[in-house]
């Protein structure tokens, strides 16, 4: 038995170009500062550091955990809310914003060696915070190739955003091709 697929709610061909253009300038600036937390990443922030407080009540490996899953469950759920809905910019902005997301957890997964970025905590002195991904590659036994595992989640979130943005491309085209199929 085949169901039939529920359409997605239009958006006008102005709509698509103007997402389309909007995410190709926001790929340009992201590309070009390709490895460095950008200022986008600090919308990331507040949820990641909110992750550790929330997930805490629930032990210490959580805790650590916590601002990372946060910081993804976030935008993810969004995506997922905006999906059910069938509104596809809303599910293409926050899929998209998951992908970011990703990228500034790679930034951070790959400076455990570095060690160059400022750290931000919630409740401890500045001087006394730690870095998660330190922390959790140490005990996973994974801190000597914390950059490659850096790179590699970068890759993996640069392939999401693209891909992100060519299935919006897509799904917009086979709906408008299926809506004037259905005229005819």
């Amino acid at each position: 038995m085949h169901l039939p697929e529920i359409e997605w709610k239009p958006i006008s061909r102005a709509q698509l170009f103007g997402w389309l253009a909007f995410y190709a300038i926001l790929l340009f600036y992201l590309a070009s500062n390709w490895g460095q937390l950008t200022l986008l990443d600090n919308v990331h922030l507040p949820i990641h550091e909110g992750g550790h407080l929330l997930f805490g009540w629930l032990g210490e490996t959580l805790g650590l955990w916590g601002g990372t899953l946060l910081q993804l469950i976030v935008p993810a759920s969004l995506a997922v809310s905006f999906a059910v809905r069938r509104e596809l910019p809303g599910t293409v902005f926050c899929a998209f914003a998951f992908f970011h997301s990703l990228t500034g957890v790679a930034t951070y997964m790959a400076d455990a060696l570095r060690l160059e970025l400022p750290l931000v905590t919630v409740g401890a002195a500045a001087d006394e915070a730690q870095h998660d991904w330190v922390r959790i590659f140490s005990s996973l036994g994974l801190l000597p190739h914390a950059i490659q595992i850096g790179n590699f989640t970068r890759l993996l979130a640069w392939a999401g955003m693209v891909g992100t943005l060519a299935w919006f491309a897509w799904r917009q085209y086979h709906q408008a091709e299926n809506s004037s199929s259905a005229v005819a």
